[in-house]
Order: C-alpha cells, then structure tokens, then sequence
C-alpha cells in the first residue's frame, strides 16, 4: 500500500489552513528545542485526509527523517485492535461478552480479590462473581499493571516478575495463567483499572480461534483492511522505516531506550496489549473502519451496532474514569467527562474534559506519545505519531487536542 498522503485541501475540509500552521508550530518548536526527535500529525474530515505534516528525525545519530510511510511502535493503540479481534469472534458466535473467561481460561476459576495487607501478609477472599469477557474489555475486571505503585496488588505483580506485564522468556500463555495466579484489586465490574487485561483478551483469541494471535489479526483484521504495515514484528525489508524509540530526560531531552524487539523475526510474546508497530497509512485505515461503523472499501469486519457498542461507555453507572477509578491512579481530572467502552476511551461530557472533545468521541494512544481518536459528530478523525517515552503525563496530547479545535471552521 501506498503512504498515508493529503487528499482534500484543508479549507474545502472545514479546516482553518492558519490555525493548522499554528498546530505544526508548536510541535515543530518541541523538536527544535530537542523534546521530540520528529512527529507526523494527520486530520481527516469524513475519511478524507485534510491535513498531513511530517516533520523533524526518525533516527536522530543517524539523521533519517520522518517520512509518511515511517513505521512507529503504537504500543497501548494494540488494545482496540485486540477489542476488534474479541468482537469479531463475538459476532460469530463462537463466545459471549458475558462469559465467564475461566470457561476457555481455566486459570481465571475461583478467582481471589485483594482483602488488606502488604507484601507476603496481603489477605484476600473469594470473588462474589467470575471474571467476565467484558470486564476484560473495559478494564474493570480488577487486574493491574505492576509499574502502578499505587496498590498493594501492583507489588505482587513486580514480585511475580511482571513489573511490566511481560513474563521474562516466556509466552502469552504462560504470561497469562500467571496474571490469573494473581488477586484482583477489587471484585469484577465494579471498579476501573487500566491494566494486562487486553493481554488476557489477546489469548482468549487464541484460545476461542485456535490460532496464534498474530495469524488472526493478520488474516481477519490487518489483511482484509489492507494494513500491510502493521504486525508484532518488522521484516528485514521494513526495518528501515522503523523510527527509534526515545525516552524523556529529567531535564525535558529525549535520549534512546530500548524498545519492543520489533526486529529479529517473530517474538515469543504476542501482547495483546501493546506488541505491535504500525504505520500511518495503516492507523487511518483502523480509525476509519471504526468511523464507518465496521465497514471499509466494501469489506465488513464487524456490524454497525457492534461498533456502536464498543464506542459506548460502560463503566459502572454511567460513571467516567475519574469517578469510578481505581485511586491514587487514576484520580485525575484528565479523567472527567471521560468514560470507556469495549477497547477505547469515549467522551460522555464535554465541558468536564480538559481537552475540547465531542461528545461521543473515541480513540487510545501509546505509551511512546501515538495517539488517534475519531469525533463522529464533526466527522473528524486525528491521529499523531512521535516516538518519545515520557517519564509522567506528557503535554502532546492535550496541546494537540486544543490545536486541532481550533482549526475546525465548521
């Protein structure tokens, strides 16, 4: 496939060509004064891409550039893809969101939550219910990430070798039946933990399709969309479009950090969670299936009300991330007005974000600083691609947030 290029002249988009220059400022000053390596940034307005910039170093010692069809790592952006996956396998029949996951993972039987203590003295009791598919999807099923350091279960992870959700050496199934070994933070449904569970979700795949989860996102997903860019490794052919990976100094630089081992051939560890790279061209084409309710150039992957039911909140209540989630975490009023749904995050208020967002926009980013997100009241899908690991909470996305509405003429 062909790079991602501009299609429709920004202004016959709705778009203000001068506000979009303001936004390709202000990131270019980030590269200049050395807090970002290169970034590419793409709006579109009904499919059609209105804006595309590219700008600044892919590898910055070797001096290569970003280009349009650069391969970039999208870490967290896997998870609506393994959502795809699970629905998929939803809509034929072959599981249910309200299964309880120990019926095709028999580690998830009798599962135990967090009861009190610290350490080797932590207390738990029996689970008043399973683990179900859609509390995977949502990440309310009480599984954690070990590099919180906010809970007591975040330090049995570490403990158990999993400080960042990748069991050393071993494989997704492996990975996997250790996750299910571990207490839940809270009983299934009722709380919100961002978390492995996409992981799990990505060997539930394999389980349920009886192939490896790599073969079915390349046969179901990636191949029928024509993602021909996107995988959980990159080919020697490809090796040289792939951007590297930099991590946040503590005096705002970038300096290089190891990254997913994308080169080499196929990894033992598919995760589900955050494996795969991607491309531009490719990260449209995904944004634009979901924007176009599960169909794209004639090919349905899923229905319409599938889409429309993962692009819905369902955390408890009605609640959004701030209300319902699990704390110190995730009490931050980046989470107001923010819900999520089976796989990505969905804005239920708007004048409670602290971004401007549409009502009833979705999208997830990475944890290199990739993000995309589609606003079907303006027709809008954006996304931005760098490849900078921050040590907090980083200012790209809320800046482009703002950037962008303030390019909208419409």
């Amino acid at each position: 496939m062909p790079p991602l290029r501009q299609e429709v002249d920004a202004g016959a988009a709705g778009l203000d060509p001068e506000a979009l220059k303001r936004l390709d400022g202000h990131f270019a000053r980030q590269v200049e004064e050395g807090r970002l390596p290169g970034f590419l940034v793409a709006v579109a307005r009904g499919g059609r891409v209105a804006h595309l910039t590219v700008h600044g170093l892919r590898d910055v010692a070797a001096g290569l550039p970003v280009t349009a069809d650069t391969l970039w790592r999208i870490y967290s952006m896997t998870k609506p893809v393994t959502s795809v996956a699970v629905l998929i396998l939803v809509e034929e029949g072959r599981l249910s969101l309200d299964d309880p996951v120990d019926r095709y993972l028999p580690a998830f039987a009798e599962p135990r939550v967090y009861a009190g203590g610290t350490g080797e003295d932590v207390v738990t009791r029996p689970a008043a219910g399973p683990v179900r598919v859609r509390h995977l999807m949502t990440h309310t099923a009480g599984l954690t990430f070990g590099f919180y350091h906010a809970h007591p279960v975040d330090a049995l992870y570490r403990a158990a070798g999993v400080a960042s959700s990748v069991l050393p050496g071993a494989d997704l199934a492996e990975t996997v039946d250790l996750y299910a070994r571990l207490p839940l933070q809270f009983e299934p449904g009722t709380r919100w933990n961002y978390s492995v569970a996409s992981n799990v979700l990505g060997r539930l795949v394999e389980v349920v399709s009886g192939q490896p989860l790599d073969v079915f996102c390349a046969q179901r997903i990636f191949g029928p969309l024509g993602m021909t860019d996107t995988g959980f490794h990159v080919t020697d052919a490809r090796a040289d479009r792939l951007a590297e990976l930099y991590g946040e100094t503590e005096d705002g630089g970038i300096a290089p950090v190891a990254g997913l081992p994308l080169r080499g051939g196929r990894p033992r560890f598919l995760s589900g969670s955050g494996g795969l790279v991607s491309s531009a061209h490719d990260v449209h084409r995904f944004a634009e299936l979901l924007r176009r309710r599960g169909e794209l150039d004639g090919v349905r992957l899923l229905a319409p009300h599938t889409v429309d039911l993962m692009t819905r909140n369902h955390l408890p209540g009605g609640a959004d991330l701030r209300a319902v989630g699990s704390r110190p975490a995730h009490d931050t009023p980046a989470n107001d007005g923010v819900g999520f749904g089976l796989g990505v995050s969905v804005v239920t208020d708007p004048a409670r974000t602290q971004s401007p967002s549409g009502l009833g926009t979705y999208g997830w980013s990475g944890v290199a600083t990739t993000t995309f997100w589609v606003d079907p009241g303006r027709d809008l899908s954006v996304q931005f691609m760098t490849q900078v690991r921050p040590r907090s909470s980083h200012a790209v996305y809320p800046d482009l947030k703002r950037l962008v509405h303030r390019a909208l003429a419409d």
